[in-house]
């Protein structure tokens, strides 16, 4: 039987290398926005993804290679990735669930490269066995596919060309099809589906009871078909959307008093309305001060916001200045979209769906203020924090403009990654303040040594009593910035690596309040706050 299967179906055996390797960039690239909404999508758990797989294919390689030596047909290999199929299928729905607890139970008790251990926990225990099986497909297609050692370099390449063929076309199809029009739920189920595909086709071809499996993995299919129901945060209760883009893990919810959007599930909010139109007495509010410390006008005219989110500093823009022009530059549209359903952006806030420094790099105008609010979570682009960039950005101020920077990780600790980002804007701007909000800071920059002063000058001609006053405090709570100690260049700019520290101590403040919780409490207990929404 295996002479007949290796001289009429090695085609079949091609098929399972192209297969194989398109299935193991898509579950890397699932694995990616499974862990996004928990960990953040930084290169520090890109960095940890690639790694652990990789050391999974190699371990596979290994085992797959002595697999093959002992066994004289293939059977083996076709009967763990059915079983890496099923695997594959419960991910959305077991996967997440292993996650989000790895997230909040690791909290706990790690103080130290939490994001590390978290995110390589996670990988260990839910990527890592279907990518061992995948690992062992190679070496059994080379052994079941030569018929004779004289053929078996031509075999060999050909195995390896095919491979490389699907993981190629394995990166493109979830980034650019899958994962944005289906979601990352559907993205694995249809692998698996594929995987379950090869499998059942060896089946048949070796007239193996296959029935059996076929109903195990229908009902499999279902599980992973109704895990796309539930959402990420599934111990919340007020979401409005929950989706995934090209980009970002995305959710809408809304409060009492207001609705936000948030990229992650564990912490921070990227933009957010006030239900009664007031100001949000967040940073969006602090930020206004850079709309007064210009004095080529009264006010502001022109601004440019890299970072735009929802809208919410345009808004406030829009609703206290008589703002001429107002663009926003947003990479993400489906950000936009979201912005125009939930928070009604005003039409007069013109956007681009483009990367910040790109539009920086082409745009020929120049403005009285430039917002960066480009930093979400430990997500610091490098490229938009470095010397070059904020380089680029004073050239794009009229004279005497302001830059205006959300800094959204705060550390009074020397050398944190605020002090990277303050200092390197101090190397291009001669004078720099910055404005402690909670966790964030503000950062205002301009070369006019009297823009600090330009806001308390400005503040009685202020027509709200509500922003005049928060003007009056955010202009108490400026200090100056001088030390130049620390520089972040397009060459060399560890700000992921900053960013983890910060996190660390982000989640030890945090997380007291929720180890006090959980104290003393039973599993039951436990399961019963989660599904009460109690942890929301």
């Amino acid at each position: 039987m295996m002479e007949k299967f290796k001289n009429k179906k090695t085609i079949f055996l091609y098929l399972t290398g192209f297969f194989s390797g398109m299935s193991v960039m898509a579950i890397e690239l699932g694995a990616s926005r499974l862990l996004s909404p928990f960990f953040s999508s930084s290169q520090i758990v890109w960095t940890i993804i690639i790694g652990t797989i990789m050391i999974a294919m190699a371990l596979g390689n290994i085992i797959g290679g002595r697999i093959a030596d002992k066994e004289k047909s293939p059977t083996k290999l076709f009967i763990l990735l059915f079983i890496a199929s099923i695997w594959t299928a419960l991910i959305p729905l077991v996967g997440k669930m292993i996650i989000g607890g790895i997230a909040v139970g690791l909290a706990t008790f790690i103080t130290h490269n939490y994001l590390i251990w978290a995110a390589l926990l996670s990988c260990l225990i839910v990527f890592v066995f279907p990518l061992l099986v995948l690992g062992m497909v190679t070496p059994n297609l080379v052994k079941y596919a030569c018929s004779t050692l004289d053929e078996s370099g031509k075999v060999v390449g050909r195995i390896e060309a095919l491979n490389t063929i699907g993981s190629i076309i394995g990166t493109f199809v979830p980034t650019f099809i899958t994962i944005p029009n289906i979601g990352t739920t559907w993205t694995f189920l249809v692998f698996a589906i594929i995987l379950f595909i090869i499998t059942l086709t060896y089946f048949i071809l070796l007239s193996i009871k296959w029935i059996r499996k076929v109903f195990i993995v229908v009902i499999v299919l279902g599980l992973g078909i109704a895990s796309s129901f539930i959402p990420t945060a599934f111990w919340q209760n007020n979401v409005l959307y929950e989706g995934e883009s090209i980009y970002n893990y995305l959710r809408v919810a809304e409060e009492d008093d207001y609705i936000y959007l948030s990229t992650n599930v564990l912490f921070g909010v990227q933009s957010m309305k006030m239900k009664n139109g007031e100001l949000t007495d967040s940073y969006y509010d602090t930020a206004l001060a850079a709309n007064t410390f210009v004095d080529s006008s009264k006010f502001a005219k022109d601004i440019l916001i890299l970072g735009l989110g929802t809208g919410t500093y345009a808004e406030e823009s829009l609703k206290y200045f008589k703002v001429n022009k107002i663009e926003g530059v947003e990479i993400d549209q489906k950000i936009i979209d979201l912005a125009y359903k939930y928070f009604d952006l005003d039409e007069r806030v013109i956007t681009y769906t483009e990367d910040g420094r790109a539009f920086i790099n082409r745009s020929k105008d120049k403005y009285d203020v430039i917002m960066v609010d480009a930093y979400q979570d430990i997500s610091i682009p490098f490229s938009m924090s470095s010397l070059e960039f904020f380089t680029l950005i004073k050239e794009h101020l009229n004279p005497n403009g302001c830059l205006v920077v959300n800094m959204n990780m705060y550390s009074d600790k020397e050398g944190s990654i605020n002090d990277y980002l303050s200092s390197t804007i101090k190397h291009v701007f001669p004078y720099v303040y910055t404005s402690k909000i909670g966790t964030n800071v503000e950062l205002f920059a301009s070369v006019d040594k009297d823009f600090k002063e330009g806001l308390n000058d400005k503040i009685p001609d202020i027509e709200s009593n509500v922003l005049r006053e928060r003007m009056e405090k955010v202009y108490k709570s400026l200090n100056e910035y001088t030390n130049t100690s620390y520089l972040l260049t397009d060459d060399k700019a560890a700000v992921e690596k900053l960013s983890m520290s910060v996190l660390d101590d982000m989640i030890v403040d945090e997380l007291s309040g929720f180890k006090n919780m959980i104290k003393g409490k039973s599993i039951k207990e436990l399961i019963k706050m989660l599904f009460n929404g109690d942890f929301a």
